[in-house]
């Protein structure tokens, strides 16, 4: 079945355009029978990288979840209230050009400009 794919790949290859979905995907395919060749003489060998891919998922999520409470942290650590701050942000960044840096300054936790509605209220005694 694989000697009847190779051969169909190989015929496929002046047929097609290189820069065509179907070109790059004939192109691909050649390119990697080596690696499909040693799978299939080495039953040691993983078709695919699911397993690895399974293995470093907690992480890749865990990153921008950390990346996300380290904001609210850094919101609390500067005496905002995170719910108003992040609604204010969510407002405020799409209408803001975010190269510049006075305009991202003004939007950090430690920033003087942020309105009072971002600020936990102070208690009196």
């Amino acid at each position: 079945m694989l000697d009847a794919f190779s051969a169909w790949l190989k015929q496929q290859t002046p047929l097609v355009l290189p820069k065509s979905k179907l070109g790059k995907a004939v192109t691909y395919c050649l390119k990697q029978w080596d690696r499909l060749e040693g799978f299939l003489k080495d039953g040691r060998l993983e078709i695919d990288n699911n397993c690895a891919e399974r293995s470093i998922k907690p992480f890749v999520i865990g990153r921008k979840a950390w990346l996300f409470s380290s904001v609210v942290k850094t919101a609390k650590e500067n005496g905002l209230n995170p719910f108003h701050y992040l609604s204010y942000l969510f407002e405020k960044l799409p209408n803001i050009d975010t190269t510049d840096k006075e305009q991202l300054a003004q939007l950090l936790p430690w920033s003087t400009t942020l309105p009072q509605e971002c600020r936990v209220p102070t208690k009196s005694k």
